[in-house]
């Protein structure tokens, strides 16, 4: 069994590589936030208690357009739901964990996390100081979002708009996919998924279609995890 600071620095190390499109992502949200009139302290405190980039993005732009405070908090659970599918795939890793450390996890799970330590749990499933992995992934992504959140509120006036970096935004999610890449279950799924997502953007009342799309690709899984079982 690995120690606590062995767990932490190498959640660390794993997390790492999948910090690089965060700098621009958490850049671009000081940058709007001061943009829409929001000061300084009011962007950070948003960056430390709601820690989650893309429905801070989202209350962003609910927020400039006027949508109601409803509207604003039903989108931005929306969009944070899917932290409900990761707490159900981790739990069978984290269940004897006291309820404090449950709830310090939650706060750092986020998707980086998430993505490099489910795989970590799988191989180390006896390992009891195994969740101070993960709560290492989310401590490095806090670090570097609260940072560049500083940096876009005080220095984004100053970076050229050439540079687009908007294209952090799907880039930072797009990272998080690629080793799901090698096994075809998982492609079947995320196709499936995006399709939904895609034809249900438009279609699908109360802008529901991310939830409606993770549900579906959850049983498309279990439907071809079950066949493969068989085969």
């Amino acid at each position: 069994m690995k120690s606590k600071f062995e767990n932490f620095f190498q959640g660390i190390k794993d997390s790492s590589p999948l910090m690089i499109p965060v700098v621009p992502f958490g850049i671009i949200f000081g940058v709007l936030a001061i943009d829409l009139g929001l000061s300084p302290v009011t962007t950070i405190a948003m960056s430390i208690i709601i820690f989650g980039g893309a429905s801070q993005i989202i209350f962003l732009q609910l927020f400039s357009g006027g949508a109601s405070s409803l509207v604003i908090f039903s989108s931005v659970g929306a969009v944070n739901s899917r932290h409900l599918l990761y707490g159900t795939v981790l739990s069978e890793h984290l269940s004897n964990l006291s309820l404090t450390w449950k709830i310090i996890v939650s706060y750092f799970l986020v998707d980086q996390a998430f993505a490099v330590s489910n795989d970590y749990f799988k191989k180390n499933k006896n390992d009891n100081n195994k969740h101070f992995h993960l709560i290492a992934g989310g401590f490095n992504c806090w670090i570097i979002w609260q940072i560049t959140t500083v940096i876009g509120i005080y220095l984004g006036s100053v970076i050229p708009e050439k540079l687009g970096l908007t294209f952090a935004i799907p880039l930072t999610f797009l990272a998080l996919l690629v080793n799901e890449f090698r096994k075809t279950i998982n492609v079947i799924v995320m196709i499936v998924s995006g399709l939904v997502a895609t034809l249900g953007f438009n279609h699908i009342p109360y802008k529901a279609y991310v939830i409606v799309a993770a549900l579906l690709g959850l049983l498309v899984a279990y439907i071809l995890t079950e066949m493969t079982k068989k085969k």
